[in-house]
């Protein structure tokens, strides 16, 4: 919540967070809801990334996550939304990013877009996977500044279902 000059201030319980996404080269997250590609290796790198941590998500991630998959199953979801009259079985619902970041847990804030802007300027991490397409969305991914470094960058691979190019990255705030 912000403090009283306008900024931001950390959660007091904060123990680490990170921000996991997939995008395409031209930074795209989303499209209509949904991803605009399908790598299911991008989904067993964010099952292995996320489990056993807090997930923290924005309401229209939650509403896109098929029903089945709901809750991310192996974590305690966070749903962050502005609507007070919200609720969702298997959710913990918080109003305010200081609440969902507020835990002695891991934390992997996993959209949308908003969420990430927000989560940003706490974050010690981000799990991206870079997928190599050219795709139109509604959605981008926050831009990272000299304030990041790489610390992994793996080679591009060949998805097994249709050879789209993927690579994992991983960074820390310098």
């Amino acid at each position: 919540m912000p403090d009283d000059a306008g900024s931001w201030t950390e959660p007091a319980g904060i123990r680490g967070v990170g921000l996991v996404w997939a995008r395409s080269t031209g930074g795209v997250i989303g499209a209509d809801g949904g991803i605009p590609w399908h790598v299911p290796e991008d989904l067993a790198h964010f099952r292995e990334v996320t489990g056993g941590a807090t997930v923290v998500m924005g309401r229209r991630t939650w509403d896109s996550l098929p029903e089945r998959f709901r809750p991310l199953p192996g974590r305690r979801n966070v749903v962050l939304t502005r609507d007070t009259a919200w609720s969702a079985d298997g959710a913990v619902v918080v109003h305010d990013l200081a609440a969902a970041l507020d835990t002695d847990e891991d934390v992997w804030v996993i959209g949308g877009g908003q969420v990430y802007a927000a989560a940003l300027p706490f974050a010690d991490r981000v799990s991206e996977t870079v997928v190599d397409a050219a795709v139109t969305g509604d959605t981008t991914a926050p831009t990272l500044d000299a304030g990041w470094t790489v610390v992994d960058e793996g080679p591009w691979q060949a998805s097994r279902i249709d050879d789209t190019r993927y690579r994992f990255t991983e960074w820390r705030r310098a």
